[in-house]
């Protein structure tokens, strides 16, 4: 009975060593494969029948599981504007359906790319997750799908800051009375800047002072009468106008907007423009910097508006924190979404599910999600993979060690076998 018993002991040293076998292979397949996580075969003794000292004697071997190696592999770097890596503990989360079944999955594999709807997608066209932002690039809702705008939106101009120095001598042609049919002729200095409308539209301002002699002046702004409503093309078109007051020291003392109120074409009517010329001493407490009245010709010091035109898409930028920012042709950055980072109490025990896929399991506990480099969760690296942790080395020698096992017990069953034989040939 115990020859027959050692052909089956042998057999299962050859069928667990066997399955390692493969273990060790598919992990040396895998060797290049971005976001591979090794594995590493489990043996378990089988017990037999109990010998007459009560003691259980063993039966073979059984390979009991594979346990998973979540070690950090080495970074590729690739250049992908949507190839990211996690350095640290974490993954990311992606939705959608793999084999058939709609599920949150996780992996490593940080290759991702745009679809044509513009949603961040890896390549079995799972969405990538993520937090909506607010234009300071924190987190403003629930994680949900990534979309990556290809446009960034026109924004109206509603604010304009000016400095300007105005030259206190009067023009020995004034003193002026301003007249809006002939604003050139009827004016100190003339300068210019450019606004935008609702729709992206820009349109060249023409800014006209007047000096009303003992530090104070007016100022008038103007449009085209082509870019407006109603307006005469070729005749320029008050949109809004104030006061500047300076002190004996040429410091801003006082500033005013009469009126502001401008329809441009095919946008939103009614466009208000706030005009700054700097912090004014009585009018706004402050400093008096900004506009001057020096001695010297009369100029603008610096200009800046906060509207736009649109612009297309031209880079993506993301932090390591995991905020991503889309670069436009217009020059602006806005951020649009911030990439959350899953991590689990047991992730050695998440359900593979192939692709570098994972899903959650009752032992490895729910996914927690939260923002990259929070509560134990990696940071992200962008324009970089990671690539396999293989250690081809450790595999091979595993290989090899396998390999003489599976031997060992080959020579067992032949060993058995040659004992049979021997037992046959007792009647003859």
């Amino acid at each position: 009975m115990s020859i027959w018993s050692s052909l089956y002991t042998g057999r299962s040293g050859l069928t667990a060593h066997g399955d390692a076998i493969n273990v060790v292979g598919d992990n040396i397949a895998n060797v290049s494969t971005v976001g591979f996580k090794s594995g590493s075969a489990n043996f378990n003794d089988v017990l037999g029948r109990r010998t007459g000292g009560g003691q259980n004697m063993g039966a073979g071997v059984q390979m009991g599981s594979v346990s998973q190696a979540f070690g950090q592999g080495s970074f590729i770097q690739s250049g992908g504007a949507l190839d990211y890596a996690i350095q640290g503990a974490g993954f990311f989360e992606v939705v959608g359906e793999h084999d058939g079944v709609e599920n949150s999955y996780y992996t490593r594999n940080g290759r991702f790319s745009l679809s044509a709807d513009g949603l961040v997608v890896n390549e079995q066209g799972l969405r990538l997750q993520g937090y909506p932002v607010d234009a300071n690039g924190d987190v403003a809702g629930p994680s949900g799908d990534i979309t990556i705008s290809g446009q960034s939106s026109p924004v109206a101009t509603t604010t304009a800051d000016l400095d300007v120095n105005l030259n206190p001598t009067p023009d020995p042609a004034g003193p002026f009375v301003f007249d809006p049919l002939d604003p050139h002729a009827t004016s100190d200095y003339q300068s210019s800047m450019t606004v935008y409308d609702s729709l992206g539209n820009a349109h060249d301002v023409q800014m006209f002072f007047v000096n009303n002699g003992g530090g104070a002046w007016e100022w008038h702004a103007m449009v085209d009468g082509s870019e407006l409503n109603g307006g005469t093309p070729g005749q320029l078109t008050e949109i809004a106008d104030g006061t500047l007051g300076f002190d004996t020291d040429g410091n801003l003392d006082t500033e005013t907007l009469n009126a502001s109120s401008a329809d441009f074409v095919g946008a939103t009517p009614g466009q208000a423009i706030q005009f700054d010329f700097g912090d004014a001493i009585t009018t706004d407490g402050g400093t008096g910097a900004g506009s001057t009245q020096h001695a010297g010709a009369s100029t603008i010091e610096s200009v800046s508006q906060n509207g736009r035109e649109p612009g297309e898409l031209v880079d993506i930028i993301t932090a390591d924190d995991g905020t991503v920012s889309g670069l436009y042709s217009n020059g602006e950055t806005e951020p649009m979404a911030k990439l959350a980072v899953a991590s689990f109490r047991s992730p050695e025990n998440l359900q593979r599910q192939g692709d570098q896929l994972w899903v959650a399991s009752r032992d490895s506990g729910q996914a927690l999600l939260g923002e990259a480099g929070t509560s134990g969760r990696g940071s992200i690296a962008s324009n970089a993979l990671e690539g396999s942790n293989v250690d081809l080395g450790d595999e091979l020698v595993t290989l090899i060690a396998y390999q003489r096992a599976f031997q060992a017990n080959a020579r067992t069953v032949t060993t058995a076998d040659e004992m049979l034989t021997e037992v046959a040939n007792l009647k003859r």
